[in-house]
């Protein structure tokens, strides 16, 4: 069989589609593998009462890349928070910089990966709204101390206290009575018995009675015998 000039013409140009065929796919598979912005993500995160701002490289080619971190203020001042490398891979690698960020803070991430990637990711990242909880809004609200009842077994306290012996009471039976004694001759009322007067005066009454009556009877005789004279 022999080969003419039209058949190894159309060959070489079949063998030159398929080349070029080749040529563009291994441009798009390598284009596709090849490191660029947009593998890295950057978020805000929370690790407790802790801030965080992590990065995270999924990369397949696992080219190394430098990751750095600036906190945008006001007037445009940017303070640089930290920066460190990162190997990405297609499961994603993170880097983490701790960072107590404030809410709606802005901050700038810069990515450099030898002579493929110099860029900012973009948009830049602005942290929520909430700030990371802390202790103090984590512990329970202080409830007043209540007050505890008297125990049962405490014996209550009289509130007025015993009323002191009063002095004008009687003094027991059997004791004698500290109040001094009438002064004997003082009243003949108010005593009886052998220091009474009584008796003498009757004594002398009755002396009085009979010496009367003798005066009245020998009046009386004097008188009857000057009558007979």
């Amino acid at each position: 069989m022999s080969i003419t000039r039209r058949s190894v013409r159309r060959s070489v140009r079949i063998l030159g589609v398929a080349s070029a065929s080749a040529a563009v796919v291994l441009g798009l598979s390598s284009s596709a593998l090849a490191c660029n912005i947009r593998d890295f993500k950057a978020e805000a995160k929370c690790d407790g009462e802790k801030g965080l701002i992590v990065v995270t490289d999924t990369d397949a080619s696992r080219v190394k890349a430098t990751v750095t971190v600036f906190l945008k203020g006001d007037g445009g001042v940017e303070t640089k928070v930290g920066e460190q490398e990162v190997t990405g891979s297609k499961e994603g690698t993170q880097v983490t910089f701790p960072e107590n960020w404030k809410p709606d803070a802005t901050y700038r991430v810069h990515i450099t990966a030898g002579k493929i990637v110099d860029e900012d990711i973009k948009p830049d990242l602005v942290t929520q709204s909430t700030a990371c909880k802390t202790e103090e809004s984590e512990s329970p609200t202080p409830t007043a101390p209540t007050t505890p009842s008297p125990s049962e077994s405490t014996p209550a306290e009289s509130a007025t206290p015993a009323p002191a012996e009063s002095e004008s009471s009687s003094a027991p039976a059997g004791t004698s009575s500290n109040a001094p004694s009438p002064a004997a001759g003082d009243s003949n009322l108010a005593e009886t018995g052998a220091n009474s007067n009584t008796g003498l005066i009757a004594g002398v009454a009755g002396a009085l009675v009979v010496v009367g009556g003798g005066a009245v009877f020998f009046g009386m005789r004097r008188r009857g015998t000057r009558g007979n004279g």
